[in-house]
């Protein structure tokens, strides 16, 4: 008898928590990486997958900061060195060393940015409005604060995706 009620009330418990994580709001609406140094908030409703370096091909005629192309599941992705693109670094970047975050496909582009660190997920509670940011293309919108000083560039990838520097690659 003992059995059954502690079976009952387990499965109560599981029950009460299966129900509060249905209503929990989803705090995260950031991935935060580091582009040589810099902070980037990308949104997750804008980006889709992380990967590992994989082998890429270059492509000839391009600009510096496309690194070529690449197969990520079974799909073929223009590879961007984000840092790079945005002026950060000269020089192409080695893939080995950081991630490939590709676009949502939603976005209608197959491309991955390669960042040098993931440094994981940010809610808008962990972040305030940085003060006196200063002129920045239409693709970065506000800057944000931690709690620790640091401050962080939000990229709206949706925004850079129609960025037509960005859809020009032809050198």
């Amino acid at each position: 008898m003992s059995n059954k009620q502690a079976l009952r009330d387990f499965q109560a418990r599981l029950a009460q928590r299966l129900q509060a994580v249905r209503e929990q709001t989803q705090t995260a609406r950031w991935l935060a990486v580091d582009c040589a140094g810099l902070g980037l908030l990308l949104p997750l409703q804008h980006a889709a997958e992380i990967f590992a370096p994989v082998p890429v091909t270059t492509v000839p005629y391009t600009q510096p900061w496309m690194i070529g192309v690449a197969n990520l599941r079974g799909g073929l992705h223009t590879i961007v060195d984000l840092a790079q693109f945005l002026g950060l670094r000269e020089g192409r970047a080695e893939t080995q060393g950081g991630r490939l975050v590709a676009f949502n496909p939603e976005l209608n582009i197959n491309c991955a940015l390669l960042v040098d660190k993931l440094l994981g997920l940010r809610g808008e509670e962990q972040l305030a409005p940085a003060q006196g940011a200063g002129t920045r293309p239409h693709f970065a919108s506000d800057q944000r604060v931690d709690d620790k000083g640091r401050v962080w560039q939000v990229l709206d990838l949706d925004a850079l995706a129609r960025f037509q520097p960005f859809l020009d690659i032809v050198v």
